[in-house]
């Protein structure tokens, strides 16, 4: 007897086993009672290639998720890129098409999705600044600057913080060095006034096994939203800070639940279940 063949999609990086994505998916698959499967498997960057094109023979292989540290490498590799994707400058989904794979960036749009009551309102001025510069700091920066914001991206080299700001226009965006954040900032902020102002952490410090980010909350205007895209620890250094002090604050299982329906959408055809009750559910078995 042969077993069952099912569609599946996977998560691939080198380290792959922190990743919480098939716990997402599977849920997903079972709520909605479609056959299908999500896995998470390992691939080195020595690896990629050779893994891309045995995958896309193999017409039951939806697609992957693209994490640490492919999310670049893996667009030449690919037969075409979304012009979302291509302008950010890094792919975190590859979904195939009857062959064909094409590259999405879903961390962008998903990233946004626990802002929109504070985007839904109007401000003199938005600012953002972003501590990373690795692919998930470029679908951040390129989400905010489409928002409207005034970009500072913050990198430990200033070299590819420069890099990534040039695919701005640098009149409204900056660049520093992230050891700068952890020096404390003699400057008066005022009231907060009719503007909004966010601190993304992309990077992966304060992620278990890593060092916590380094800054100096004098750093952080007032009132400002306190993002970070990290979610093993779920709430980590920056984020207690932060809530200690009064900041709205938004933990990474956020960005991931949000790029995964997106991501959900594009390997199974479905729309994953919404609603206050499945995202508790759902959020409780991320942290089990």
């Amino acid at each position: 007897m042969t077993s069952e063949v099912v569609p599946y999609a996977e998560v691939i990086g080198d380290p792959i086993v922190q990743s919480k994505s098939p716990v997402m998916h599977r849920a997903w698959l079972e709520a909605l009672d479609l056959a299908g499967d999500y896995r998470r498997t390992l691939v080195t960057a020595g690896e990629l290639d050779g893994y891309l094109r045995e995958r896309r023979a193999d017409p039951n292989w939806r697609g992957c998720n693209v994490t640490i540290p492919h999310k670049q490498a893996v667009m030449p590799l690919l037969d075409r890129v979304d012009p979302v994707a291509a302008e950010i400058g890094a792919v975190n989904t590859v979904v195939n098409e009857g062959g064909v794979l094409i590259g999405h960036n879903t961390d962008a749009p998903g990233f946004l999705e626990p802002m929109r009551p504070w985007l839904a309102q109007r401000h003199l001025l938005r600012t953002a600044r972003i501590f990373g510069t690795g692919g998930a700091a470029r679908a951040v920066a390129h989400a905010l600057w489409n928002e409207g914001f005034t970009l500072v991206i913050a990198g430990r080299d200033l070299a590819k913080a420069e890099a990534l700001a040039a695919a701005f226009d640098r009149a409204d965006v900056h660049v520093s060095t992230l050891d700068t954040f952890a020096r404390p900032l003699d400057f008066d902020w005022g009231e907060p006034g009719d503007r909004l102002d966010v601190v993304v952490n992309a990077t992966s410090l304060g992620m278990t096994g890593k060092p916590p980010l380094e800054i100096d909350f004098s750093n952080v205007p007032p009132g400002a939203i306190v993002y970070d895209a990290v979610y093993a620890p779920l709430e980590t250094p920056l984020l207690r800070e932060a809530r200690r002090r009064g900041h709205p604050a938004i933990d990474g299982l956020n960005m991931l639940i949000g790029q995964g329906r997106i991501a959900f959408r594009h390997f199974f055809g479905a729309e994953p279940p919404t609603g206050p009750d499945q995202e508790t559910v759902l959020r409780a078995l991320l942290t089990a």
